[in-house]
């Protein structure tokens, strides 16, 4: 087989203090590079002092408590400017960003470039971040009526890859990049896809995917559900 999954991967991943992409703030990320047999060849790490506290909920997902990060970790502000730069080399030298739930991470990524005055990724590439691979989009695209959860920790186990220590941002960047090879080879023509293509695939998916969970949360909970149609990076609010 030929295509995309034969080279080498870059994953990017963050831990958080909550799940709102305009108000949350990152704790700790990593960008690590895979070669084509899933060794890791490069990895870099951060743990920040997100200048706010901690909620005890989150902490208890990644194990960074707000004592912890202020005792030990680096200033937002630097750490923010060193996490978009590594970012953006990846993605200039035209190596796939794996990211799950790209939507998530590298819209949170923006918002904090934008608290701290920092150029934002899509500044610094002159466009939105591409090629980026996310796992969540194409396994709901490519296997839409799999019953079950789509966490990282479940697509781990359904397409056999370790995941030892979920919420650490370096083994959920390597679980996630080993994931998206598995679903590669198994669907081969998403494997084969040239980048441009499987980007434009994800855009698209991703589109239809928020449609039809917004369709659904009207019918069932909520009559004036809204989600976030954008991939991979939520538009900012004026």
């Amino acid at each position: 087989m030929t295509g995309w999954i034969t080279g080498p991967l870059a994953a990017f991943d963050l831990e958080t203090t909550g799940t709102d992409i305009e108000t949350d703030r990152i704790v700790t990320a990593a960008v690590v590079r895979l070669e084509p047999d899933g060794a890791v060849s490069a990895e870099r790490t951060w743990l920040l002092d997100p200048g706010v506290v901690i909620p005890e909920q989150a902490a208890a997902i990644h194990g960074i408590p707000t004592e912890h990060a202020r005792a030990h970790g680096v200033p937002a502000p630097r750490a923010i400017e060193e996490i978009t730069r590594a970012v953006a080399e990846v993605l200039r030298a035209g190596t796939p960003l794996v990211v799950m739930n790209a939507r998530y991470d590298l819209s949170l990524l923006d918002r904090e470039c934008r608290r701290y005055g920092l150029e934002s990724l899509s500044e610094r590439l002159g466009a939105v971040p591409s090629p980026v691979v996310d796992p969540l989009v194409i396994d709901k695209h490519v296997d839409q009526y799999r019953k079950g959860k789509r966490a990282l920790h479940a697509l781990c186990a359904y397409y056999g890859v370790s995941l030892d220590e979920a919420h650490d941002a370096r083994a959920d960047a390597v679980a996630a990049a080993r994931v998206v090879r598995r679903m590669g080879e198994k669907h081969r023509h998403v494997g084969t896809m040239s980048l441009t293509d499987l980007h434009d695939l994800q855009v698209r998916a991703a589109a239809a995917q928020s449609a039809s969970l917004q369709a659904y949360l009207r019918r069932t909970t909520n009559p004036t559900a809204v989600v976030e149609p954008a991939w991979p990076v939520v538009p900012r609010s004026r």
